[in-house]
């Protein structure tokens, strides 16, 4: 009987060890990704903030310009694409509106980001645009992959339509999370103007008409939880400037916006509260099912050697074909 029980538990050993891997290799790639109906509001402020007046066309000071920065899964374009591609694939349409103190709008800047569910790689299709321009990424853009590693990445800056590097600058703990230190810089690149201006009657043509160009530069700042690979935190120190043209009236430029741009503090917890529980799901998958299959098959292996060992105690007969033979009768002289 021990010995039908230890090979049951040596069964069950082999499958629980061979189930480790399983689920970190084969699983996890499989089931960890983004939910293609994932929606998203974030609310950043620079606070002070250099503002542009647009009637006087001169720059002025501003207790504050808040950003309001929005994700919304687009569920039926991603199943048009997926059926195209052949793989789950995420489409989300975001828009960052920009509003001054007063709150009217200063800008707003829709775009379309289409991406693998699980890598987070750029899905090019049709409909991937910034601001109504068809642009091609390369690189990610608001979140990195799951696992994400110490090093640097390519990261797609939307304003610019242009990707370069974010660098890795170190592990910190922000707010009792473990989190990766990445840093952008976009030097001074000239850009598009938004295609909808704060001020009616002025639209990109008319400027460009002028001759006066946009000019923008930033330096990018993100605290990643690397499990997930979801940013808790983010900050942007983001100039803007007009150049040139008859529009500034003899002037070499002025600001159009200038400020530290922050995430705001009820977002941040928001944030942190989402990531970490999301964190749980991945370690899931990634680490407590894994070792906790191993270990489980090293307890049975241990336990099924011992009642092996048990059925076998000193004394015991051995198994019929395990038996010595019996000596042959030595023969009698008559």
């Amino acid at each position: 009987m021990r010995r039908k029980a230890s090979l049951v538990l040596l069964a069950l050993a082999v499958f629980c060890t061979a189930l480790s891997p399983l689920v970190r290799w084969y699983a996890f790639p499989r089931l960890a990704k983004i939910p293609a109906s994932h929606y998203q509001t974030m609310v950043l402020e620079a606070k002070p903030a250099t503002l542009l007046d647009y009637g006087t066309m001169r720059a002025k000071k501003v207790d504050k310009v808040t950003i309001v920065q929005t994700l919304k899964g687009n569920v039926e374009e991603s199943e048009k694409i997926e059926k195209r591609v052949g793989r789950d694939v995420v489409v989300w349409d975001g828009l960052s509106y920009v509003q001054g103190p007063d709150g009217k709008m200063v800008s707003k800047i829709p775009e379309r980001y289409i991406f693998d569910a699980h890598t987070q790689e750029p899905v090019h299709a049709a409909g991937e645009m910034v601001d109504g321009d068809r642009v091609k990424r390369a690189g990610i853009e608001f979140k990195w992959p799951f696992l994400t590693e110490k090093r640097d990445y390519e990261y797609f800056d939307a304003q610019a339509r242009i990707t370069a590097p974010i660098h890795y600058k170190g592990t910190q703990n922000f707010r009792g999370v473990e989190v990766y230190y990445f840093e952008q810089t976009i030097p001074w690149t000239k850009v598009s103007m938004p295609k909808t201006m704060p001020v009616e009657g002025i639209t990109p043509e008319s400027v460009a008409e002028t001759g006066t160009t946009r000019w923008y530069s930033t330096v990018r700042k993100f605290w990643v939880e690397p499990v997930t690979g979801a940013p808790v935190y983010g900050e942007e120190i983001h100039k803007e400037e007009l150049r040139g043209g008859t529009l500034l009236g003899g002037r070499d430029r002025v600001t159009a916006f200038a400020g530290h741009v922050k995430m705001r503090e009820d977002y941040i917890r928001s944030t942190v509260d989402l990531v970490s529980s999301q964190r749980t799901l991945v370690m899931l998958l990634t680490s407590y099912l894994p070792w906790g299959f191993l270990g489980l098959g090293a307890a049975l292996l241990t336990l099924s050697l011992v009642l092996e060992a048990r059925g076998r105690r000193p004394g015991d007969p051995a198994p019929a074909g395990q038996r010595d033979p019996a000596p042959e009768p030595e023969p009698v002289n008559v």
